[in-house]
């Protein structure tokens, strides 16, 4: 068995090992999928790597690249162990060898996102140095039990699409940071691949949307805290209702002490599915 970078190694073994350590998870992604997933989270094979079997990867972590907070940062995209091969340690003998690789490459620190309930992860984590720096909500909701009736709106709001550049300085909107896949850097990535949702009132743009249709998520939500309780946001989610090409609807990464956006996802019938930490380690 060896260690080395996934730079030589096709994306097909990749995609086969996903989706071997992965079966047992609740939402399952096809090759199309993991692309645009990977595209987003700006995957890099040469700073990622994997434990092979001959030429079969038995454990791996996929590591996206860019700046997080001002910081150079490798993201966590995605670790994983075919269960035949699980409680050998491997996937912190990949994360170990990886380190010099990374700090070769100017990165200063390490970020990720585990599921609360893997506490087994949660664990491996914590014993590599990795601290908890935020707790999330996600939420997962089929279209059709989402409750988006609208109510008399004071203001003659209307939708448009918009382009992703007037997002920009609309930051004051925000209750929390977005995390890394929903960060402006990983949406730029990926732009062909999404929406952008603007709430105008007259020619005033007081809130937007930043929609993916082919899996469903919402990158972002926000309003001008003026114009909040008046029907926008129920605007922009009818919107990309009408646009979604998956039968379900996600919201990935909230920040667990927002309530505004809990209290309206609630409204929606839109309960919380799980929670997540985000960890981050400098290196």
């Amino acid at each position: 068995m060896k260690i080395t970078n996934l730079s030589q190694i096709p994306f097909d073994t990749i995609f086969k090992a996903f989706n071997q350590a992965f079966a047992d998870y609740e939402m399952q992604l096809n090759r199309t999928q993991l692309q645009a997933m990977l595209l987003r989270r700006g995957f890099q094979p040469n700073l990622s790597f994997a434990a092979l079997e001959g030429s079969e990867i038995v454990a791996f972590t996929l590591n996206g690249i860019g700046i997080f907070n001002g910081i150079p940062t490798a993201y966590d995209s995605g670790t994983g162990t075919l269960k035949e091969y699980r409680g050998q340690g491997l996937a912190t003998k990949v994360f170990e060898y990886s380190i010099p690789y990374l700090k070769e490459a100017h990165i200063a620190q390490y970020l990720l996102e585990v599921l609360q309930h893997n506490t087994k992860a949660v664990s491996v984590y914590r014993n590599l140095g990795f601290e908890v720096t935020r707790e999330f909500y996600y939420f997962i909701k089929k279209n059709e039990d989402i409750h988006n009736a609208l109510k008399t709106i004071d203001f003659n709001f209307s939708i448009q699409q918009i382009e992703f550049e007037e997002i920009f300085q609309l930051t004051d909107f925000w209750d929390f940071h977005p995390s890394w896949q929903n960060s402006f850097e990983s949406i730029e990535r990926a732009r062909e691949d999404c929406i952008f949702l603007g709430a105008f009132s007259e020619k005033q743009l007081i809130g937007y949307g930043i929609f993916e249709p082919s899996s469903g998520d919402i990158a972002q939500i926000a309003v001008n805290k003026q114009y909040r309780r008046k029907g926008a946001a129920s605007l922009l989610i009818q919107e990309m209702l009408k646009l979604n090409k998956s039968d379900v609807i996600k919201v990935v990464n909230t920040d667990l002490l927002c309530h505004s956006i809990m209290d309206f996802l609630k409204m929606k019938n839109i309960e919380a599915t799980g929670k997540q930490f985000e960890m981050i380690k400098h290196i």
